[in-house]
């Protein structure tokens, strides 16, 4: 199944996307997938007509996962730490499909980074692998933009990662999803930048979301970044960015230039 947050121009609302004679439909519903008994309203929107937002906006926290692949860690000059390496980004990073990318003044090397992304959807704490199947919602694309130079002078990430739309997520969260063996890519203006797999995770979503859960409570709607396959690049303004995975569909977002702080 398919969850969608979307927009005609009144108050955001959630609906499942379904095809329908060939056609793309979102079915609207009432309630909050991650909070409430969902029932369909009746209306039926194409999905051409609707505005698609953030299908979710992280009440908490988004959680993120860094040199999760062997050969993206490579690549950067890096090597693969002994525990996984995790960091922050806040609700305020989260823009949805077609949001544009806002470049910060202080970075002129931005990279993008797709990854795989995890949707919780109860509170999970102290959890072993495999129970972590029962407090996942589901999974969607996500675009961990990265103030590369800006990466490299500081031991914090703050500044690097945490800039407002430098975490754009969607089009929808998939329900009904294996995320083991994704392919997963990424392109610049229709040219092939990252062309990789789920399979290649040091560590898997069970293992990744159980560790986290050990250190954090993890809270319906936060969303787990898992990391980054090889062939990430920088992005300049006036380009346009898709994130694919296998399963899920395409995140689209245009970049543009922050002029002043």
């Amino acid at each position: 199944m398919r969850i969608a947050r979307f927009t005609t121009g009144e108050d955001p609302m959630y609906g499942i996307v379904q095809e329908k004679d060939g056609r793309d439909m979102v079915y609207g519903i009432t309630g909050d997938p991650l909070y409430t008994e969902i029932r369909p309203t009746g209306k039926i929107h194409p999905l051409e007509d609707v505005r698609l937002l953030a299908p979710v906006i992280p009440r908490s926290k988004v959680v993120c996962v860094g040199r999760n692949y062997a050969a993206h860690a490579a690549e950067l000059g890096n090597v693969v730490p002994d525990q996984a390496l995790y960091f922050l980004k806040p609700n305020t990073a989260v823009v949805g499909p077609g949001d544009p990318i806002v470049l910060p003044a202080y970075s002129e090397e931005v990279s993008l980074e797709a990854e795989l992304a995890v949707v919780i959807q109860r509170m999970a704490k102290d959890l072993e692998p495999e129970q972590v199947e029962d407090v996942i919602l589901g999974y969607t694309c996500a675009n961990d933009l990265t103030a590369r130079d800006t990466q490299r002078g500081e031991n914090q990430w703050f500044r690097a990662k945490a800039w407002d739309t430098s975490c754009p997520i969607g089009p929808w969260v998939e329900t009904d999803l294996d995320p083991a063996a994704l392919a997963i890519s990424s392109s610049v203006d229709g040219e092939t930048a990252q062309d990789g797999t789920t399979a290649d995770m040091l560590r898997s979503v069970p293992e990744l979301i159980a560790e986290i859960s050990r250190v954090v409570t993890l809270l319906p709607g936060d969303v787990v970044l898992t990391g980054t396959p090889a062939g990430v690049r920088s992005v300049e303004a006036g380009s346009s960015i898709d994130v694919t995975i296998q399963g899920i569909g395409t995140l689209t977002n245009p970049v543009l230039r922050r002029t002043s702080l």
